[in-house]
């Protein structure tokens, strides 16, 4: 019997496109199935409950958008969900990423990228479901408390729900207050692989996280740029801020 890696569902409609992701994917050792409509992939998605989907933009009656959110919604509510695109702008990027996406890869790509980026996603879970990634604390500060053993965070004692990359990178910034991340570092900390030179996908997490913590998301207090450098997580008020 044969031991795979890991089990993929790729969702796309382009018959060719899936049959080389899977040629690809199989090499690396990994099981993949494929769904070609939204319908089919929530069936399958409840059935084989994979541990990483590849899922399109485009797909017809029911967009990759759609499908996304019912995936969310259901079995795979924790489980890396990397969008496939020919559309590069930052608007649909914003939008995949807004609505449950883990991860964003623009058509065409390089095959090596996409075995990278799918094995640092499941290296990712599966080293958060051991528990052996961040031993079981809490940090608190002013108005907002992280709880690392349980991902639950409340601000002003209410709780906030974050995706997985949004408490992610939120823990790895609180766990160095006042320290600057760079970008590309920051991308490796949670995504565990390099940008490949394209950072918009952490950017979009930042914001999307900032509308959950921040009052007013144009004037950041928790999480701040500092222009030409990255971010950083600043754990008071009166912290010194280095952005425009």
């Amino acid at each position: 019997m044969t031991s795979y890696e890991a089990t993929i569902l790729v969702v796309d409609d382009e018959q060719e496109i899936t049959e080389l992701i899977a040629l690809y994917l199989q090499k690396a050792g990994y099981e993949v199935y494929a769904a070609d409509n939204g319908a089919h992939a929530l069936r399958m998605a409840e059935t084989l409950q994979p541990d990483l989907i590849l899922l399109d933009v485009s797909l017809g009656r029911m967009d990759g958008i759609e499908v996304c959110q019912a995936l969310r919604q259901g079995v795979c509510a924790d489980v890396p969900i990397l969008f496939l695109s020919c559309k590069s702008e930052d608007g649909d990027i914003v939008r995949a990423l807004s609505e449950g996406g883990d991860d964003y890869i623009t058509k065409p790509f390089s095959p090596s990228q996409l075995v990278a980026r799918i094995q640092a996603h499941i290296r990712r879970r599966r080293t958060r479901e051991r528990g052996s990634e961040e031993p079981a604390s809490s940090l608190s500060f002013p108005g907002l408390d992280i709880d690392f053993h349980s991902m639950e965070v409340r601000l002003n004692g209410e709780p906030i729900s974050l995706s997985v990359k949004e408490f992610e990178l939120l823990s790895v910034m609180a766990r160095s207050p006042k320290r600057v991340f760079p970008l590309e570092e920051l991308y490796r900390r949670v995504w565990q692989t390099d940008s490949m030179g394209d950072t918009r996908t952490l950017m979009v997490h930042v914001s999307n996280l900032r509308k959950k913590l921040e009052s007013d998301p144009s004037r950041p207090r928790w999480i701040q740029t500092v222009r030409g450098f990255g971010y950083r997580f600043c754990p008071a008020e009166n912290c010194e801020e280095q952005t425009s």
